[in-house]
């Protein structure tokens, strides 16, 4: 749609020097998602891949979790005073006979580009509503310097970044480093599910071989769509919130933080990092 990025005017400071440029901004406007016809949650989002947005939304929602639970998703039209199509309004039709969770009385369903939803429901509640508990059998193996390796590949593949500097990415990647696939957004939580949803249209669920990298920290709910979509394996080039990480250790994710260089903090499911010697007690 031509529209994930925007041009601002902006007054330039450099060593003192002051001058008057254009400068290209990650465009950030509002998506509804409407769930068979009602309205079920408002994000803060970049334009692009609004229906596999919507869709990896509904898995980490517990709504979809195989290709065949979803009909169709569509623009709403006439989602202005006049008539307009804003393309920023969703309906996500599912098949007949998916059940679908009471999720709009247990919260008012909001996110945001910084906090995704704030308030999520407890770690047994994702424990036991996912459909794709991670059962990676044989267990993925990764080795430490294949992880290393990750985030310049995730760098190097961040188009609107380059532009902008003002985007969060996630990747998915096979237990063997090849990168599948890539999604940039305003809010981290969004990348994640432009490629779980994705996933789940290509009928890729679950991603029980995938390694999933996202740009800033791991947070809860970014464990949560990890979990939700059967990943094994979550790294982040920050930090993981505790939460988060008490959420990988009942599931059984691996979780990595601080994803720099060399250096890696594993936070939980160390079992599936390939070390070549033990790790010695500090």
């Amino acid at each position: 749609m031509g529209r994930v990025t925007e041009r601002r005017k902006v007054l330039r400071i450099r060593d003192g020097a002051v001058s008057s440029r254009p400068d290209t901004l990650v465009a950030e406007e509002p998506l509804e998602i409407r769930l068979n016809g009602k309205p079920l949650a408002i994000t803060m989002r970049t334009p692009g891949d609004d229906f596999a947005l919507a869709a990896g939304f509904l898995v980490s929602e517990g709504v979809l979790a195989h290709q065949a639970d979803l009909r169709n998703i569509v623009y709403c039209a006439g989602a202005t005073a006049d008539g307009s199509n804003t393309y920023n309004v969703v309906d996500v039709s599912t098949a007949p006979g998916v059940v679908i969770p009471d999720i709009t009385l247990e919260r008012n369903v909001y996110t945001t580009s910084s906090c995704g939803l704030c308030g999520k429901a407890s770690l047994d509640a994702v424990r036991t509503t996912t459909r794709h508990p991670i059962s990676d059998t044989p267990p993925v193996r990764v080795e430490p310097e294949l992880l290393a390796g990750l985030p310049d590949r995730l760098r190097a593949a961040q188009r609107v970044f380059d532009r902008t500097g003002g985007l969060h990415a996630a990747a998915l990647f096979s237990e063997d480093g090849e990168l599948l696939d890539v999604r940039e957004d305003v809010g981290r939580h969004n990348a994640v599910d432009k490629l779980v949803g994705r996933a789940l249209q290509s009928g890729a669920l679950p991603l029980s071989r995938a390694l999933l990298l996202v740009s800033g920290r791991a947070s809860f709910e970014l464990a949560q769509k990890a979990v939700m979509a059967g990943i094994p394996v979550l790294a982040a080039v920050s930090a993981p919130s505790s939460l988060a990480v008490d959420l990988a250790a009942e599931t059984g994710l691996t979780l990595v933080g601080f994803l720099r260089g060399n250096s890696m903090n594993v936070y939980a499911g160390e079992d599936r990092i390939a070390l070549r010697a033990p790790a010695t007690q500090g």
